[in-house]
């Protein structure tokens, strides 16, 4: 079993929730990770890419749900993470079954 634990900021939770998001209907498409490329330090986006490119969908969840439980988050921080969420996964102009099965498991588990 892998180690799930993290010590990530609060920007590096983000970054790898909105990477999670864009591969959700298992096809990162290039406007999707441009968009989250531009929101982070090149080589925070690389580490974060390479790290979930290796963890299954529950390794994820696990991480996510810890990391979320250790950072003191305010409701308008998680408002925002939720929209964006929702503009990476309209990023590449579709809304596949895939990304709505995974918005409402984040929503589960960020609130």
């Amino acid at each position: 079993m892998k180690n799930n634990a993290t010590h990530w900021s609060k920007a590096e939770l983000k970054v790898y929730i909105l990477l999670l998001c864009a591969k959700a209907d298992s096809i990162a498409d290039p406007e999707e990770l441009n968009l989250i490329r531009c929101r982070i330090a090149p080589e925070n986006f690389d580490r974060l890419y390479n790290e979930i490119s290796h963890d299954d969908e529950d390794e994820s969840f696990t991480k996510i749900e810890k990391t979320i439980s250790k950072l003191d988050y305010s409701h308008m921080e998680l408002a925002e993470l939720k929209k964006e969420i929702r503009v990476v996964f309209s990023a590449d102009g579709k809304f596949h079954i895939t990304e709505y099965n995974l918005s409402r498991i984040l929503d589960n588990i960020i609130y």
